[in-house]
C-alpha cells in the first residue's frame, strides 16, 4: 500500500509539473502574441495611409536556386495571396498574378531579382505601378550540431522599390526546420506567421523614408 501511495503521489506530482509547464508555455505564447500585436500597432500608426491610398503595388516572388532564380509566379500562389491581402488592408491596390504574367516577361522578372533598376522601372511603367514589392525565398541546409540531423533554414527577404527603381525598405523573415524538405511549404508557414509584422515594417519604412518627402 505504501509503495502504491508513493507511486500515485509521484504520478500526481508529475502531472502537476506537466500542467504547470504547459500553462507556463501558454502564458509565454500569449505574452509574445500581445507584444507582437503592440509592435504592429505602433508600426502602422505612422501617419501616411492617406498618401498610400489607392496607389498600385506589384508583388513578385522568386526562389533562389543553384541555377539562378525560379520566377515562375504560379508556384507561389498561396504566398502571393497572403501578402497581397495585407497590402490591400493598408489601402493599396494590388495586381493578380495573371495580370502580372500578361504584362511582364519572365526575363524581366529575373532581371528584377538581379537588382537591375531598369527592369523595375520598365515593369512599373507597363502596369502603372507606384511600387514593386519583391519577395525572395532562400534556403540553407546543414547538420544540426546538437541533434546531428539535417537542418534546413528558410529565409524570405522582402524589398520595396519605388517606380523609379529606388529601394525604400528591406525586411526579412526566417525560420528553421530540423527535418523538412518542403521549402515552399516552410516558406508559406513563415509568411502566414510573420506577414502582418513584415508588411507593417515595410509600411513604416515607407512612411519614414519616402512618405513624408
Amino acid at each position: 500500500m505504501r509503495l502504491l501511495a508513493v507511486f500515485l503521489g509521484l504520478t500526481f506530482a508529475s502531472g502537476q509539473a506537466a500542467a504547470f509547464k504547459f500553462s507556463e508555455e501558454e502564458e509565454k505564447a500569449k505574452g509574445d502574441d500581445q507584444a507582437r500585436a503592440q509592435r504592429i500597432g505602433q508600426l502602422v500608426s505612422a501617419p501616411c495611409k492617406q498618401q498610400l491610398k489607392n496607389k498600385k503595388i506589384m508583388l513578385v516572388i522568386a526562389e533562389r536556386t543553384a541555377n539562378g532564380y525560379n520566377t515562375t509566379q504560379s508556384r507561389y500562389g498561396p504566398h502571393f495571396q497572403a501578402i497581397n491581402h495585407r497590402l490591400r488592408a493598408l489601402g493599396l491596390k494590388t495586381y493578380t498574378q495573371e495580370e502580372i504574367r500578361a504584362q511582364i516577361a519572365q526575363a524581366e522578372l529575373e532581371a528584377h531579382f538581379r537588382n537591375d533598376p531598369d527592369a523595375a522601372i520598365n515593369a512599373s511603367k507597363k502596369l502603372g505601378a507606384s511600387f514593386i514589392l519583391r519577395g525572395l525565398i532562400t534556403t540553407q541546409t546543414g547538420i544540426n550540431p546538437v541533434l546531428k540531423i539535417n537542418e534546413v533554414a528558410v529565409h524570405m527577404g522582402f524589398t520595396l522599390v519605388s517606380a523609379g527603381g529606388r529601394t525604400l525598405s528591406n525586411v526579412s523573415a526566417r525560420d528553421e526546420s530540423y527535418s523538412g524538405t518542403d521549402t515552399l511549404g516552410m516558406a508559406l508557414t513563415l509568411v502566414n506567421e510573420q506577414a502582418d509584422e513584415v508588411v507593417a515594417k515595410l509600411y513604416n519604412d515607407y512612411c519614414r523614408n519616402a512618405g513624408t518627402k
